[in-house]
């Protein structure tokens, strides 16, 4: 017998030798099914494409954490009460949850900022321990994003980056940002949130330091509450530059990666150790692919006049 994280005991079978067999997959979301349907959908999607048929041949348990990181380590804890196959997870609290809750049961990581830099792998190219997954350097995409915000706003002086204190892989982003901010001539003020209860306060404050723009690091807290992301900044006229569904909701400006192709990815992963593959011996792949989108009614609302260099570079543009 072997001991699992939470006190579970299962017998220690090869995942190999349970082929053929209902298999059961966890789920471990940190934010709301609601604000994460699509990627959930890219995964599902890669499973049926390698054969998988749910209620068939395997069963997905689902939790999500809605953005309350405190309430990740005891739907960890059910999942592995429930002596799933393996978890699905994306986001670094999410991962080291269900990393704390078991140190057995395979963990495929959909998406994740730099694995490396918090922790959760050993490397890249081996993992090693029972986690690998999907990656994407959330570094680089919001330097990027600073990027573009100079292009837009030549006369910029100053931006504020939105960071979720609560969220680990905040610790080395933020500092990142200021100096590629430095680097830019742009002055970046950093402003944390811990729940959507302090937004008000949060984008009060970016209008009263007038900040040009506002930037928010990815976390499951802030997809789950996009909507009032996007509500807040045009309440207070403030460009923002941030991932699609931010856009689609009446940001200004989207760069980011195809998170729901990066979840289709991750089920290359699951099958390969479903089928008795070790996820110590799987190398973590990086996100290969880019959208950028620009809200063009916003745009208008707050009279900015794209260049056309970046018109011409957008996969969408909304009217």
């Amino acid at each position: 017998m072997l001991a699992l994280g939470a006190g579970a005991i299962v017998p220690l079978i090869s995942f190999a030798q349970r082929q053929g067999k209902l298999r059961r997959i966890g789920f471990l979301g940190p934010a709301a099914l609601s604000a994460t349907a699509h990627r959930v959908e890219g995964l599902r999607a890669g499973l049926r494409e390698l054969g998988y048929v749910e209620g068939k041949n395997i069963a997905i348990e689902f939790r999500f954490a809605d953005g309350k990181y405190e309430r990740l380590p005891e739907l960890a804890a059910e999942l592995v009460r429930l002596k799933v196959d393996l978890i699905v997870t994306h986001g670094t609290p999410a991962t080291q949850a269900a990393q704390q809750a078991t140190a057995t049961i395979p963990i495929v990581i959909a998406t994740i900022t730099d694995p490396v830099a918090s922790g959760v792998v050993a490397s890249l190219r081996q993992p090693g321990k029972n986690v690998t997954g999907v990656m994407v350097f959330t570094q680089e995409l919001n330097e990027k994003r600073l990027e573009m915000l100079r292009q837009v706003f030549p006369n910029a002086k100053r931006v504020a980056i939105l960071a979720n204190a609560d969220n680990v892989s905040m610790k080395s982003l933020a500092p990142a940002l200021e100096a590629t901010g430095k680097a830019l001539k742009l002055e970046v003020k950093r402003f944390d949130v811990r729940s959507p209860d302090e937004f008000e306060k949060a984008f009060s404050a970016m209008a009263a330091a007038r900040v040009d723009a506002v930037v928010p690091i990815e976390d499951a807290m802030l997809f789950t509450n996009d909507q009032a992301l996007a509500d807040q900044a045009a309440k207070r006229r403030l460009p923002l530059i941030a991932w699609k569904e931010a856009a689609e909701k009446g940001g200004f400006l989207a760069y980011g990666v195809d998170f729901p192709d990066m979840f289709r990815r991750s089920a290359s992963y699951v099958d390969r150790i479903l089928k008795g593959a070790r996820p110590a011996d799987l190398p973590m792949e990086r996100s290969t692919k880019f959208e950028l989108l620009v809200n063009m009614k916003t745009a208008r609302s707050l009279g900015i006049k794209l260049p056309q260099s970046v018109l011409v570079r957008a996969d969408r543009v909304i009217e």
